[in-house]
Protein backbone atom coordinates (compact mmCIF):
# COMPACT_ATOMS: atom_id res chain seq x y z
CA UNK A 1 0.00 0.00 0.00
CA UNK A 2 1.23 3.56 -1.11
CA UNK A 3 2.66 5.60 2.18
CA UNK A 4 1.56 8.71 0.57
CA UNK A 5 3.37 12.33 0.61
CA UNK A 6 6.90 12.64 1.87
CA UNK A 7 7.56 15.52 4.34
CA UNK A 8 10.37 16.66 1.70
CA UNK A 9 9.20 20.17 2.18
CA UNK A 10 9.57 20.47 5.38
CA UNK A 11 12.62 18.31 6.13
CA UNK A 12 14.67 20.21 3.43
CA UNK A 13 17.25 22.61 5.41
CA UNK A 14 18.17 25.69 4.25
CA UNK A 15 21.73 26.21 3.17
CA UNK A 16 24.25 26.62 4.95
CA UNK A 17 25.91 30.12 3.83
CA UNK A 18 22.47 32.27 2.48
CA UNK A 19 19.97 30.42 4.89
CA UNK A 20 18.01 30.17 1.32
CA UNK A 21 15.80 27.37 0.80
CA UNK A 22 15.61 27.43 -3.04
CA UNK A 23 19.57 27.34 -2.67
CA UNK A 24 19.59 24.27 -0.76
CA UNK A 25 17.11 22.93 -3.12
CA UNK A 26 19.20 23.36 -6.22
CA UNK A 27 22.48 22.15 -4.70
CA UNK A 28 20.53 19.14 -4.36
CA UNK A 29 19.72 19.23 -7.69
CA UNK A 30 23.22 19.23 -8.99
CA UNK A 31 24.51 16.99 -6.80
CA UNK A 32 25.99 13.57 -8.26
CA UNK A 33 26.57 9.66 -6.23
CA UNK A 34 25.38 11.66 -3.14
CA UNK A 35 28.44 13.95 -3.23
CA UNK A 36 26.79 17.42 -1.66
CA UNK A 37 29.80 18.92 -0.46
CA UNK A 38 31.12 18.43 -3.88
CA UNK A 39 27.74 20.15 -5.21
CA UNK A 40 27.97 22.97 -2.59
CA UNK A 41 31.37 24.08 -4.04
CA UNK A 42 30.55 23.76 -7.50
CA UNK A 43 27.31 26.14 -6.38
CA UNK A 44 29.31 28.69 -3.85
CA UNK A 45 32.20 28.83 -6.16
CA UNK A 46 29.75 29.63 -9.34
CA UNK A 47 28.00 32.64 -6.82
CA UNK A 48 31.25 33.46 -6.33
CA UNK A 49 32.53 34.39 -9.63
CA UNK A 50 29.48 36.47 -9.43
CA UNK A 51 29.52 38.22 -6.67
CA UNK A 52 33.03 38.82 -8.34
CA UNK A 53 31.81 40.13 -11.79
CA UNK A 54 28.98 42.14 -10.15
CA UNK A 55 31.22 43.63 -7.76
CA UNK A 56 28.59 43.30 -4.89
CA UNK A 57 25.92 44.81 -6.80
CA UNK A 58 23.55 42.95 -7.16
CA UNK A 59 24.09 40.44 -4.62
CA UNK A 60 24.69 37.00 -6.13
CA UNK A 61 22.31 34.92 -4.26
CA UNK A 62 19.45 37.81 -6.05
CA UNK A 63 21.34 37.11 -9.28
CA UNK A 64 20.32 33.57 -8.46
CA UNK A 65 16.64 34.25 -7.54
CA UNK A 66 16.13 36.65 -10.80
CA UNK A 67 17.87 34.00 -12.83
CA UNK A 68 15.46 30.81 -11.48
CA UNK A 69 12.58 33.40 -11.79
CA UNK A 70 13.76 33.91 -15.29
CA UNK A 71 14.08 30.78 -16.81
CA UNK A 72 10.48 29.22 -14.78
CA UNK A 73 7.94 28.48 -17.48
CA UNK A 74 4.01 29.83 -17.97
CA UNK A 75 2.83 26.98 -19.87
CA UNK A 76 3.86 23.90 -21.65
CA UNK A 77 2.45 21.47 -24.27
CA UNK A 78 1.50 17.83 -22.73
CA UNK A 79 0.34 15.08 -24.99
CA UNK A 80 -3.19 14.49 -24.67
CA UNK A 81 -5.15 11.52 -26.70
CA UNK A 82 -8.81 12.35 -27.82
CA UNK A 83 -10.03 9.97 -30.43
CA UNK A 84 -7.08 7.91 -31.39
CA UNK A 85 -5.02 11.02 -31.97
CA UNK A 86 -2.68 12.48 -29.95
CA UNK A 87 -2.45 16.04 -29.37
CA UNK A 88 0.04 18.46 -27.99
CA UNK A 89 -2.43 20.34 -25.37
CA UNK A 90 -0.87 23.62 -24.10
CA UNK A 91 -1.03 23.73 -19.94
CA UNK A 92 -0.42 25.90 -17.04
CA UNK A 93 2.54 24.87 -15.05
CA UNK A 94 2.32 24.58 -11.44
CA UNK A 95 4.54 26.70 -9.16
CA UNK A 96 6.97 23.38 -7.57
CA UNK A 97 6.84 22.15 -11.68
CA UNK A 98 7.76 25.35 -12.86
CA UNK A 99 11.11 25.80 -10.39
CA UNK A 100 12.32 21.77 -11.07
CA UNK A 101 12.16 23.02 -15.01
CA UNK A 102 14.07 25.82 -14.25
CA UNK A 103 16.18 24.21 -12.17
CA UNK A 104 16.73 21.27 -14.79
CA UNK A 105 17.14 23.08 -17.66
CA UNK A 106 19.98 25.68 -15.83
CA UNK A 107 21.82 22.20 -15.21
CA UNK A 108 21.64 20.36 -18.57
CA UNK A 109 22.37 23.66 -20.08
CA UNK A 110 26.25 23.53 -17.60
CA UNK A 111 26.37 19.88 -18.13
CA UNK A 112 26.32 20.06 -22.27
CA UNK A 113 28.62 22.22 -22.58
CA UNK A 114 32.35 20.64 -22.47
CA UNK A 115 35.92 21.97 -21.58
CA UNK A 116 35.14 23.85 -18.58
CA UNK A 117 34.84 23.29 -14.69
CA UNK A 118 31.35 23.44 -13.87
CA UNK A 119 31.49 25.95 -11.60
CA UNK A 120 32.70 28.42 -14.50
CA UNK A 121 29.84 27.05 -16.73
CA UNK A 122 26.89 27.39 -14.01
CA UNK A 123 28.41 30.84 -12.71
CA UNK A 124 27.64 31.93 -16.96
CA UNK A 125 24.52 30.22 -17.00
CA UNK A 126 22.75 32.15 -14.04
CA UNK A 127 24.32 35.44 -15.14
CA UNK A 128 22.90 34.60 -18.90
CA UNK A 129 19.54 33.73 -17.49
CA UNK A 130 19.60 36.77 -15.42
CA UNK A 131 19.99 38.76 -18.49
CA UNK A 132 17.06 36.78 -20.14
CA UNK A 133 19.88 35.12 -22.47
CA UNK A 134 21.61 31.37 -22.46
CA UNK A 135 20.72 28.07 -23.14
CA UNK A 136 18.40 27.95 -20.56
CA UNK A 137 16.16 30.95 -21.46
CA UNK A 138 16.17 29.70 -25.07
CA UNK A 139 14.54 26.43 -24.26
CA UNK A 140 11.76 28.09 -21.93
CA UNK A 141 11.00 30.17 -25.30
CA UNK A 142 10.53 27.03 -27.24
CA UNK A 143 8.50 25.76 -24.66
CA UNK A 144 6.53 28.90 -24.79
CA UNK A 145 6.60 28.97 -28.43
CA UNK A 146 5.40 25.22 -28.72
CA UNK A 147 2.50 25.87 -26.60
CA UNK A 148 1.35 29.30 -28.75
CA UNK A 149 1.94 27.18 -31.71
CA UNK A 150 -0.91 24.69 -29.98
CA UNK A 151 -3.20 26.86 -28.94
CA UNK A 152 -6.11 25.57 -30.91
CA UNK A 153 -5.74 22.37 -28.98
CA UNK A 154 -5.94 24.47 -25.57
CA UNK A 155 -9.66 23.10 -25.39
CA UNK A 156 -8.81 19.40 -24.75
CA UNK A 157 -7.51 20.68 -20.93
CA UNK A 158 -9.05 19.09 -18.61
Amino acid sequence: MGRGFTKSEEQLKPDPRYGDKVLARFVNCIMLDGKKTAAQRVVYDALDLIQEKTKGEPEAIEVFRTAIENVKPNVEVRSRRVGGTNYQVPMQVSRKRQQSLAFRWLIQACRKQKGKPMHWKLSRELWDAYNKEGQAMNTRDQTHRMADANKAFAHFAW
